[in-house]
């Protein structure tokens, strides 16, 4: 899976954040000419407190179990938030010598009935984003919400997704970013390699934003969607976990202008009697 299949995933980390941390965020004077965008090795280590040649050892693989301590120190320097510390952590933890081998994916029969039963536009997907159940008005809010699609896959190579969201750019970082922490440590799971690599050679932007090794979790929000026959529509996102996988369920405020065209694509679905 492109870096994430390489042994030194720890130092690609490391030399990936490196890079996006300018000497200015970190309070050093830039002054002269830099070969490198962002922090030299030496500027990392000096600031993390620890010697430049241990941190060199880090990055280039010869020592992946750092301390605890070492690790914080570097995810200060690094201006790391909680779920990228925590994924720098879990970087330098040894996996354990046998892994239990992943169920397929499988959608609770409680929540065939309750993606029946609500009146939002309601979907579950699996790990990779790979939607598995949706209710009409899911399908009727965005065809690509059909079990079988892959969200991720709809919004980096399907122009008529890039337009339903209004701030594209920042979905697709968002959900790069929450793709590798969902891989997590799985880095040899099957449908993890297989949609990297897809998208790897398909996409540009995928291959930008993969090498940032941002991280990141698509938990609940806001979004902002641009629907061909509704329009602009301000909606929450929620996200629960059931059994493995999430049901996501999108709604608008009471009595917004939102809600109101929602409840005009429920009455759209409605069996006609």
């Amino acid at each position: 899976m492109s870096d994430t299949s390489e042994g030194n995933r720890l130092g690609a980390y490391l030399r990936a954040r490196r890079g996006l941390v300018t000497p200015e965020q970190a309070g050093i004077a830039a002054g002269g000419t830099r070969r490198v965008p962002g922090l030299r090795r030496e500027e990392l280590a000096m600031l993390a407190g620890i010697s430049a040649d241990y941190y060199l050892r880090l990055e280039r693989g010869r020592d992946t179990h750092p301390s605890p301590q070492v690790l914080d120190a570097l995810a200060r320097v690094l201006r790391l938030d909680e779920a990228e510390r925590d994924y720098l952590h879990s970087l330098a933890t040894p996996p354990p010598r046998s892994r239990r081998r992943r169920t397929p994916e499988r959608v609770p029969a409680r929540l065939h009935h309750l993606l029946a039963a609500v009146g939002v536009p309601a979907f579950v997907e699996g790990r990779a984003f790979d939607v598995l159940a949706a209710n009409e008005l899911a399908t009727a809010f965005s065809p690509r919400l059909r079990p079988g699609e892959n969200r991720l896959r709809s919004l980096l190579l399907d122009p008529e997704e890039q337009a339903f969201h209004e701030n594209w750019a920042a979905a697709a970082a968002g959900f790069v970013a929450a793709l590798r922490e969902s891989i997590g440590v799985d880095v040899d799971d099957p449908r993890f390699v297989e949609l990297v690599g897809e998208l790897s050679l398909s996409s540009g932007r995928f291959r930008e934003l993969w090498a940032r090794h941002d991280v990141r979790a698509l938990d609940g929000g806001t979004t902002t969607v641009h629907h061909p026959v509704l329009g602009r529509l301000q909606l929450h996102r929620d996200k629960l976990p059931v059994d493995g996988v999430l049901l996501v369920l999108y709604y608008a405020d009471a009595g917004s202008e939102s809600a109101e065209k929602l409840a005009l694509l429920a009455s759209l679905v409605e069996p006609k009697s």
